[in-house]
């Protein structure tokens, strides 16, 4: 599995988790709605300042957002 992927998987979770859409995340932490979409999908690669805009309305401290990312690279 690719970063990218693993990534994707760990946001789309959490979202769901958090009880979001793409639109109403989007909009907390400061995206765009497609950008969220293409992260979910595992087409973009984030940057870091775009770990910390989606770890806030998740409700999550971005470094364990990371970790578990890299938890899903290791399954």
């Amino acid at each position: 599995m690719e970063i990218e992927a693993a990534f994707g998987g760990v946001l789309r979770e959490l979202r769901v988790k958090a009880g979001l859409s793409q639109e109403e995340l989007a909009s907390q932490s400061g995206l765009h709605r497609t950008y969220v979409s293409l992260l979910e999908r595992g087409l973009r690669t984030p940057s870091l300042s775009t770990v910390f805009s989606l770890a806030k309305p998740l409700n999550i401290p971005p470094h364990e957002f990371v970790l578990l990312v890299s938890e899903k690279l290791k399954s």
